[in-house]
């Protein structure tokens, strides 16, 4: 490998949004840092299948559901 063009990879601290850490490697900061997360597979709802809902904006989720109201 060639010298000095690799990234430092060291261990850091990663604190969920609900409080649990855990140490990883990453090549983020300096050793020893702290990432802190504002959205984890714990609380978005792309993991968790939370609540959706459905902007109506210029009526189109009603044009679509009144297209395909007898479709099964």
């Amino acid at each position: 490998m060639k010298k000095d063009i690799h990234p430092d990879y060291h261990t850091v601290k990663v604190v969920m949004t609900d409080g649990t850490e855990y140490m990883t490697r990453s090549c983020y900061g300096a050793e020893g840092d702290t990432i802190t997360l504002d959205i984890d597979p714990k609380t978005h709802p792309a993991w968790t299948g939370g609540s959706q809902q459905l902007t109506d904006r210029g009526g189109r989720v009603s044009r679509f559901k009144k297209k395909f109201e007898g479709f099964i």
